[in-house]
């Protein structure tokens, strides 16, 4: 109940257009981390750009800037998709209660953008720290610190002229407006790291590119993303939401995924599994020790209702959970279909199958459709 709890406020949030989700610095750590692991010349002399980060809050820009010169770093790049409530007010993020003087002729409260070129140990301390990065940005040496003209929009002229600068866009998109996210991303050809709603795979934008082996899961997904930061103004309730040790709210979810194009190791590594006779016999799963698989009613394929259940020795299409693609090889396995909105056989022309079914079973949510590769 409490999970379905979290869950439902995310989506909620996301009906309302609501997409003040902020992430927090260990998950980044942890999922950025991991594609350093597989290649340390990942970011070295690339620009990251995060174009939905206030710098005032976001731990995107907490983490890119305490590791620029660790990770190669040639350029940082953060605009503010909203106008913060503490933006241009408090320097809050930098370890300081300094409030920055008005900008003539402009509110007090504005988007901003941050461009970071060089980062270093500015008041003489021995070691550099955020409160280095803000006198570096005061006194104008080599770094940018500015209001933009409109609102942050990632979808405005001039986030777009920032774009077009990045290798790479590393962000928490709002939720809402995924989709159009997306799209822009693949038109101007970027590499991207970003978090989303595990449905949004469904979305033909996003499944497209998946089954194309465009686009992939990041390293992280569900119960390993631990959590996202929420303003004052939303409720918590259950065992899935509390505040830290610094006050932070925070609503833990096992709806999300880290989505991205960037490589990393563990989509690499073989699915360990046994024949269909092996599962039949030794399953740890009830339903399919001693019983074996069912056929769909409607659509020529098996029913796999845990990802560890595919069976190696299987020549035929599969319907896994979703949740299969956090495991998901692309040299093992190929993607056919998504059920139940079957892209695939909608654009080749031919007639759209019902939901899955099986008689007497309860329809399953929604099934990747998936076949060994032949070797």
């Amino acid at each position: 109940m409490a999970r379905q709890g979290a869950s439902n406020l995310l989506r909620k949030a996301r009906k309302a257009k609501s997409d003040e989700f902020y992430t927090q610095y260990v998950d980044i750590q942890k999922e950025v981390e991991a594609y350093l692991e597989y290649n340390p010349d990942t970011f070295r002399g690339k620009v990251v750009y995060c174009n939905c980060d206030d710098p005032f809050e976001s731990n995107f820009f907490r983490y890119f800037i305490l590791n620029f010169d660790r990770i190669g770093l040639k350029q940082l790049i953060t605009t503010s998709y909203k106008p913060s409530p503490v933006a241009n007010t408090q320097l809050q993020l930098f370890g300081e209660n300094e409030t920055v003087k008005q900008t003539k002729g402009r509110p007090k409260v504005t988007a901003n953008k941050f461009i970071i070129n060089s980062v270093g140990d500015i008041d003489g301390d021995g070691e550099f720290s955020l409160k280095d990065v803000a006198l570096q940005l005061k006194q104008n040496k080599k770094n940018e610190w500015a209001p933009l003209d409109g609102e942050g929009d990632f979808r405005s002229t001039e986030s777009i002229e920032l774009l077009k600068q990045a290798d790479y866009v590393i962000t928490n998109p709002p939720f809402s407006l995924f989709r159009e996210f997306i799209k822009q991303l693949v038109e101007y050809d970027k590499k991207f790291l970003i978090i989303g709603n595990i449905n949004s795979i469904s979305y033909r934008e996003v499944f497209s590119l998946v089954k194309e082996n465009k686009v992939w899961l990041g390293t992280g997904m569900g119960r390993w993303i631990s959590g996202f930061i929420v303003p004052e103004t939303y409720e918590l309730y259950g065992t899935e939401a509390r505040i830290d040790e610094n006050g932070n709210r925070i609503v833990a979810t096992n709806n999300c995924l880290w989505l991205t194009n960037l490589d990393h190791g563990k989509r690499h590594q073989p699915l360990p599994l046994m024949t269909m006779n092996d599962n039949i016999k030794f399953s740890s799963h009830k339903s399919i020790k001693g019983k074996g698989y069912k056929k769909y009613d409607n659509y020529d394929a098996i029913e796999i209702p845990f990802t560890d259940a595919i069976p190696s020795d299987y020549d035929g299409v599969m319907g896994v959970p979703i949740t299969f693609l956090d495991k998901y090889n692309p040299e093992q396995f190929e993607i056919i279909d998504i059920n139940p909105h079957f892209f695939s056989i909608v654009e080749q022309g031919l007639p759209k199958p019902d939901q899955l079914h099986i008689t007497g079973q309860k329809d399953p949510y929604a099934r990747i459709l998936i076949k060994h590769r032949k070797v």
